[in-house]
């Protein structure tokens, strides 16, 4: 496999031969300039399959290689205090941003991933497949996005959707599944007939049965009339089944048989129904780990397994992230009816660093919350709930912890560096239960790198009580010192 070609556009010259070594120390091909004029003199850019550059250089800005770039991805490099710099550069199209200065790990990440995502890119859709991502992307109403993961989405429903094929819709929570439920249903040939949606963990097990096959009069106590189930009512439109993981054992077999038959019967009938209905399925859980414990019918999962969308988490999706919390925010504000308002510096840094564990969800409600409470135009990271001091905690997944961290927070993340799957509440709760015994409140505080009342507001957030003689050796050592 070839080289990757990376052009470095710095003016500080020992910046740039750091980088450039450290690139070609990973067997990255390597050129440089000064300058965008010097780059765009010396080299033909669409030649290079990545350009890290410099914010600001002299002449013109790193930002002027975003167009004559063309499809080269643009990684910009910037410092704290021209952060609100950086987020305009990635809405003019630049692929990402990292701060100076910069860790040599998160810049060869950084890297790495840019140049997989742009090979996967031009593998799966080529150089006229651009456009008609474009296209697919417009016609999803109620999406936005941009990285592959969403454009592979768009693609797929655009396909599926004109079709009548079971459909598992697969993500965390929060991350849309009923929302692309109503995609494929408004973009169906059903879409003038209903689209009925069930919660199946909503429902109590013991009324699953009757509420999706309906009933006969006195087929139970209590049932005194007869009642039309939900997959009845949605004959010739569709059904979408919400968290089907949750779904009862007993009631996976009654459903199967609708899936196989296109038939149902309802309780206390003697007769069977036939219904049109296209199904759509969704869940957070591990079917196929649920099918190895026994939870879940292996025969059930294959057949509603036909065509399967996994939806990526809001923390995986990049710019998107940012994108989609302006885009939230202008929405709510309209409705609201309050004046137009915008992110500071700090929001957008808490923004695009923390991991978002309930994905598009959480975003809506903490961009709306802020609304409410805010009195300016301008919407810092404290109306967001998100206190950046635990952000500079650790790195989560590739995302950028913010530069200036403090000694305190350099200490834990060398000390204490959690596992790259670890979520930031995961790993406040781990450290906190594995040390409260040990350390007391002030100690814990300084690890973690927050207050103390930032320590007992997560501690009431997230249910952990102070023990009662935690820490009690060192802080009874430290009174009687100071005594």
């Amino acid at each position: 496999m070839p080289q990757a070609e990376i052009l470095i556009v710095e003016d500080e010259s020992v910046i740039r031969s750091a980088l450039r070594r450290l690139l070609e120390r990973n067997d990255y091909q390597v050129s440089e300039a000064a300058s965008v004029s010097e780059a765009g003199s010396k080299y033909k850019l669409t030649d290079f399959d990545l350009i890290i550059s410099d914010l600001r250089l002299p002449g013109a800005p790193g930002t002027d290689l975003i167009k004559r770039a063309g499809d080269v991805p643009v990684l910009i490099m910037t410092s704290y205090a021209s952060l609100r710099s950086a987020v305009d550069s990635m809405r003019m199209g630049a692929v990402d941003y990292i701060a100076k200065p910069f860790d040599h790990d998160d810049m060869v990440t950084a890297v790495a991933r840019i140049l997989a995502e742009r090979e996967r890119a031009q593998q799966q859709r080529g150089e006229a497949g651009e456009a008609r991502s474009t296209e697919t992307e417009r016609a999803v109403e109620g999406f936005i996005g941009s990285c592959m993961d969403m454009v592979t989405l768009f693609d797929h429903l655009r396909k599926i959707a004109p079709t009548d094929a079971t459909v598992l819709v697969l993500g965390e929570t929060g991350t849309g599944k009923e929302l692309v439920a109503r995609s494929l249903h408004h973009h169906s040939r059903r879409v003038e007939r209903p689209l009925i949606s069930v919660n199946c963990a909503a429902i109590p097990e013991t009324l699953i049965e009757s509420e999706l096959f309906g009933y006969e009069k006195g087929a139970f106590t209590g049932a005194n009339t007869n009642r039309t189930g939900l997959i009845e009512a949605a004959d010739g439109g569709t059904l979408f089944l919400d968290e089907i993981g949750e779904l009862p054992v007993e009631a996976q077999a009654r459903l199967l048989r609708f899936i196989q038959e296109g038939e149902i019967r309802r309780i206390g009938s003697v007769e069977s129904r036939k219904v049109n209905v296209r199904l759509i399925c969704a869940t957070h859980r591990d079917l196929q780990q649920l099918t190895v414990d026994g939870k879940f019918r292996q025969d059930l999962y294959y057949r509603i397994n036909v065509m399967r969308l996994q939806l990526p988490a809001l923390r995986e999706r990049g710019k998107d992230i940012l994108e989609l919390a302006e885009y939230i925010l202008d929405r709510r504000a309209r409705e609201l009816e309050k004046e137009p308002r915008h992110f500071s510096p700090k929001a957008i840094q808490a923004i695009t660093t923390y991991t978002w564990p309930g994905n598009v969800r959480e975003l809506e409600n903490a961009v709306e919350r802020a609304l409410i409470l805010s009195e300016s135009e301008e919407i810092d990271n404290q109306l967001l709930g998100i206190d950046l001091e635990l952000v500079k905690v650790s790195q989560i997944r590739g995302r950028k912890a913010e530069p200036t961290a403090t000694a305190s927070t350099t200490r834990v993340a060398t000390n204490y560096d959690p596992p790259e799957d670890l979520s930031l509440e995961d790993y406040f709760q781990r450290f906190v239960l594995e040390h409260q015994d040990s350390m007391s409140e002030t100690e814990l505080a300084q690890k973690l790198g927050v207050s103390r009342k930032c320590l007992w507001e997560r501690r009431q957030r997230f249910g952990i009580p102070r023990k009662k003689g935690g820490g009690k050796r060192q802080t009874g050592a430290k009174r009687a010192k100071s005594g």
